[in-house]
């Protein structure tokens, strides 16, 4: 098969690559899907970049992958894949946070390759059916969006407002910043605001007319929001959630672009600010979005930009460079 295969920093090879292994006879649980569309993923970006040490090269990267089932009973069967393989016994597990799995697994990540191929092997379980009218591209946009999503549903339990008399303040328009704010307008939320620096995609979504995007100069220095969702994971991106949530508010942390600084942990504390990390999604929260994806709740998710896997070193390097108006690219493997 054909395959982007990350092989150092900022270094990707379009190659041919062995298939996916088949699964022993005794593994009925396996099934090989062809790949139809994959986006591109902040994570992809922070391994090309040769920034995650858990992403060694050579590796194929990408986990937000739509397809189609080959061969078995599920043959021909439309699917979206929720890349997560979690053991299914321990404690997490059993309590339906099997996010938090420790033994857990995600495609991309060794010792499983991932989607920027023309095919992958899944567990069945991990398979979610997509209706004719839904297209693969929209249907690989439940795993970005399926983040934001759990963050809303956390934050639901530590707000001390109804979401539908809560406003909130999305850091970052990228696909994770677009799919929090859609996800909290689908769940109630009562007034959604998006700041996004970068004007080439602040304007794409502007022209999209679904959010309220702003600029950072564009936000009222008076206003503050009962929660913030930081979608970035820098000093100042916490920094910002820090000042602008109110007291008692409640910041929701999905970015991962850098460890330390940022947050103002004296106004945290004299305010009652809660501060959330949110990794990922559990089965049950992929399951939902993908069902708002399905019945349009989540609107017409036309904030995508589609490529070959063939482009897909360019792709990269447009968006290492600040140049891709669209908040999600996603590429086909048998364009």
């Amino acid at each position: 098969m054909k395959a982007l295969v990350y092989t150092g920093p900022e270094s990707l090879e379009y190659i041919d690559f062995a298939d996916p292994a088949p699964a022993p006879a005794s593994d009925a649980d396996e099934v090989l899907i062809r790949v139809e569309s994959v986006g591109i993923c902040g994570s992809d970006m922070h391994a090309y970049l040769g920034h995650d040490e858990r992403r060694p090269a050579p590796l194929i990267l990408g986990h937000e992958a739509a397809g189609v089932v080959v061969g078995g009973s599920d043959d021909g069967r439309r699917v979206t894949v929720n890349p997560l393989v979690t053991c299914g016994s321990c404690k997490y597990c059993l309590s339906e946070r099997e996010n938090l799995c420790p033994q857990r697994q995600i495609i991309s990540m060794p010792p499983r390759e991932g989607a920027f191929s023309q095919y992958l092997k899944m567990p069945r379980g991990n398979l979610v059916t997509v209706p004719d009218h839904v297209s693969f591209d929209q249907a690989c946009l439940a795993e970005p969006i399926a983040c934001g999503w759990h963050a809303g549903r956390l934050a639901q339990g530590a707000l001390n407002s109804p979401f539908a008399e809560c406003g909130a303040l999305v850091i970052g328009g990228g696909a994770i910043g677009v799919g929090a704010a859609l996800s909290l307008i689908c769940q109630g939320v009562g007034s959604v605001v998006v700041v996004e620096p970068n004007k080439l995609r602040r304007d794409f979504l502007k022209q999209q007319g679904e959010l309220d995007v702003r600029s950072p100069d564009e936000l009222d220095a008076e206003q503050q929001y009962q929660l913030a969702i930081d979608c970035v994971g820098y000093p100042a991106t916490r920094e910002q959630a820090s000042k602008l949530v109110e007291p008692g508010g409640v910041i929701m942390h999905i970015g991962l672009g850098n460890a330390e600084g940022g947050l103002d942990i004296r106004r945290m504390t004299l305010h009652e600010i809660t501060f959330i990390g949110t990794y990922t999604y559990t089965p049950a929260d992929f399951r939902a979005t993908a069902a708002a994806i399905f019945d349009g709740q989540l609107g017409k998710l036309e904030w995508i930009e589609a490529r070959a896997l063939a482009e897909g070193a360019a792709a990269f390097a447009e968006i290492r460079g600040g140049e891709a108006a669209a908040p999600k690219i996603v590429l086909r493997p048998w364009s």
